[in-house]
């Protein structure tokens, strides 16, 4: 996205700053209300996962063809593109919710933030993306907060909660490789919304191909086809199942593209990386779950590695306008 003109005016930008602020707050949602429907209903994970991806298509399709019925199509020759997209996005959704379902939403958050680390390496060697000292003091304060929060540094962590670090960090590869596409699509000229539309519902049929195979042999997946419907008559389950899809998902990505009308593109993603800052505090106070000193720890390093990358995007451009495009 280009600079922003100088004429833009103080309260436009304010504006900005509040609007990424509340996208940052509502996609925090995401991990607390996995973590109510793993708790309350024991809502197998990949089913879980299948109906989100769902109830986003259900909720894109009927708004863009209200309001913009030509972003309900993509380009055949870019279907392909999609698919794998969509297929990456899958992947996702399943290590995002396992995390949350085993490590909790707090700590699944903060964890899926290693992402840093996987995005810089497979940009540099996938983008042909410069690699400076930025970028390495951000791999390496990523790195460790994870190790920190996860509990990777003791012995016994591996024995006890090996799952939770695996799928942890599984979660932050599957994550960059979603953010590297992102960036490639956005190359290709494809519309954030069409795109958006057409990569859930290729996961939709992914994740429902993934729960099909009787016996649920894939960890949190469907035993037999009456657990699609798992939660019955639940009202209140099938609502914030609902809520996460529409709310967290639409909202929140719908929220973080209004910001980037009004904020750079720096500026908006470190505003919207205090999502795990939002996702601790929401899970502290509607979950009652707690961190230790060393996840605080571990958070901390991590958002402060997101920073530093961020903050030298934003003072190269001024030391050298010629380095903005770089």
């Amino acid at each position: 996205m280009p600079p922003l003109p100088a004429s833009t005016s103080a309260r436009s930008r304010s504006g900005g700053y509040a609007i990424g602020l509340c996208a940052a707050a509502i996609l925090a949602t995401t991990g607390v209300l996995i973590r109510y429907l793993s708790l309350t209903y024991q809502l197998p994970a990949l089913v879980m996962a299948f109906w989100r991806d769902v109830f986003v298509v259900a909720t894109l399709v009927p708004l863009l063809g209200i309001f913009h019925r030509d972003r309900l199509r993509a380009p055949r020759a870019l279907l392909p593109y999609l698919a794998a997209y969509g297929f990456v996005l899958a992947l996702f959704n399943v290590l995002w919710t396992l995390s949350v379902t085993i490590n909790g939403a707090a700590v699944a958050t903060v964890m899926v933030y290693c992402s840093c680390a996987f995005a810089v390496f497979l940009g540099r060697w996938l983008l042909k993306e410069p690699l400076g000292p930025a970028k390495l003091l951000a791999t390496a304060l990523s790195l460790g907060g994870c190790a920190l929060v996860s509990g990777a540094l003791h012995a016994a962590a591996w024995r006890v909660n090996l799952a939770g670090i695996l799928t942890g960090g599984l979660s932050g590869l599957a994550y960059a490789g979603y953010s590297l596409m992102g960036r490639s699509a956005s190359n290709r000229g494809l519309d954030p919304w069409t795109t958006l539309l057409y990569i859930f519902a290729f996961a939709s049929g992914f994740l429902l191909l993934f729960n099909l195979p009787p016996g649920g042999w894939l960890p949190g997946s469907a035993a037999r086809p009456a657990d699609f419907l798992w939660l019955g008559a639940s009202f209140r389950g099938w609502g914030i199942l609902f809520l996460l899809a529409a709310g967290p998902t639409v909202a929140g990505f719908g929220l973080y593209l209004v910001s980037l009308v009004r904020l750079p593109s720096s500026i908006a993603n470190l505003v919207v990386s205090l999502e795990p800052a939002f996702t601790t505090l929401f899970a502290y106070v509607l979950l009652g779950e707690r961190l230790g000193g060393a996840q605080v720890a571990g958070g901390l390093m991590i958002l402060a590695g997101v920073a530093a990358l961020r903050a030298a995007e934003l003072w190269r451009p001024q030391a050298d306008p010629s380095d903005a495009g770089r």
